[in-house]
């Protein structure tokens, strides 16, 4: 495909589509075996640190194989590399679903899921050569903001079904649903994703930096970004991780009840993620929209801190708005990376971003549950709200104005 060719509105949104089915499948592979922990220690025999080792498994294996994806993509194209990649994701998900059901040891299990993750690893580094190459500057906001419901509504998959799977036939059938999810993925891959011409008339001028060189040198944007993201995913994953916690055992709400609403914020969030995109389309820019809901998340964990200090039975309201507010800003960040870094170095720059984005969440989740236990949950998300409070002066401002390149239809 040369920069001749011509594709029309509707199959840049099916290639957006398709990969944000793959990348749904690194969600489900990677953060699916987490609502399986109480089923696993409680009819599977193992303890409660074991399960919690296991359900970290898959998360080390993507964690390692990040940024090799995102050379492999810059320099081989994603759907190639996204072809290749959850082919293996496929393999290991599917063998820790036949081994659990063969009652196999779960050191098998745990083997099968690290190959797992370290397949699903370029799925979630994956599009932005697709958007910024496929998409005008106006519609790139948008775009990867519905490239980034992924991960919100990956979690409300697993949250919906896995639970209630291993309940009624057991782990190992529940395990079968990231594999089928992410067989659906390969099939989007294979039949939807093309890959945009590698130097496309499309793909921005003025707001990317060249091949020529390294986007990292001469320049602090990317750093900036990394950092704040960094910073901003710590409410995050509070919210992801300790608020059924919260709901059930210190609120008292049924787990039923505890699960349609985190279901319903996290849809919400996946919709929140496209507005936030819509809104740095409108103002043209992605960093100012990123400062606002670093502001924004500072109320909010505040606001819950203070109702949930006093009991107030607004506090679950306020869990909602603030688990929306933690979520906006991924997408913004995703852009401002692919459309500064190029289409040489994207595949890179997302994956160091997922890389220190997962980091942060492996070494802060653990402190956050000790500051929990030591000082309650009122005192924990104040402590939290200090995150976006640091994050907010650290946005750089953007390189410069983006500038609407004429698309042809």
């Amino acid at each position: 495909m040369d920069g001749n060719d011509i594709i029309s509105s509707t199959r840049r949104w099916v290639i957006l589509g398709c990969s944000l089915l793959a990348a749904l499948t690194t969600t489900c592979v990677v953060s699916g075996v987490a609502y399986l922990i109480p089923s696993l220690h409680t009819d599977a025999g193992l303890t409660l640190t074991e399960a919690s080792a296991l359900a970290a498994v898959p998360t080390i294996g993507l964690t390692s194989a990040t940024i090799l994806w995102g050379i492999l993509l810059d320099r081989y194209g994603e759907r190639r590399i996204l072809i290749i990649s959850l082919s293996i994701s496929l393999a290991g998900a599917t063998g820790a679903a036949v081994a659990a059901a063969a009652d196999a040891s779960y050191v098998v299990v745990g083997a099968a899921l690290l190959v797992g993750g370290i397949g699903s690893g370029a799925a979630n580094g994956a599009s932005g050569r697709i958007v910024v190459g496929w998409f005008p500057a106006r519609q790139r906001g948008t775009a990867m903001g519905v490239r980034q419901m992924a991960q919100p509504l990956g979690i409300g998959a697993c949250a919906l079904t896995m639970p209630v799977v291993a309940a009624t036939q057991g782990p190992a059938a529940a395990l079968a649903i990231p594999a089928v999810i992410t067989a659906a993925g390969l099939v989007a891959v294979i039949v939807g994703i093309t890959d945009p011409p590698r130097h496309s008339a499309r793909a921005p001028r003025a707001d990317t930096v060249t091949a020529a060189r390294n986007p990292y040198r001469g320049s602090s944007f990317l750093g900036r970004v990394h950092a704040v993201s960094m910073l901003l995913v710590i409410p995050q994953s509070m919210m992801w991780t300790f608020v059924p916690t919260w709901l059930i055992v210190a609120h008292e709400w049924s787990p039923a009840a505890a699960g349609i609403l985190i279901t319903v914020t996290q849809v919400i969030g996946a919709l929140g993620r496209i507005a936030a995109g819509r809104w740095s389309d409108a103002w043209l820019s992605r960093m100012r929209p990123i400062r606002v809901i670093a502001v924004a998340g500072v109320a909010s964990m505040f606001a819950l801190a203070l109702a949930d200090w006093f009991d107030s039975p607004v506090a679950p309201a306020l869990m909602a708005v603030a688990s929306i507010i933690s979520v906006a800003d991924n997408g913004l960040a995703f852009t401002a990376i692919a459309e500064y870094a190029g289409p040489d170095w994207s595949g890179r720059g997302l994956a160091v971003q997922n890389t220190g984005q997962y980091l942060v969440t492996a070494a802060t989740t653990p402190m956050l549950g000790a500051l929990i236990a030591a000082v309650g949950f009122p005192a924990a998300f104040a402590v939290t709200a200090l995150a976006p409070l640091v994050a907010a002066p650290l946005v750089p401002r953007d390189p410069q104005r983006l500038v609407e390149e004429p698309v042809k239809i």
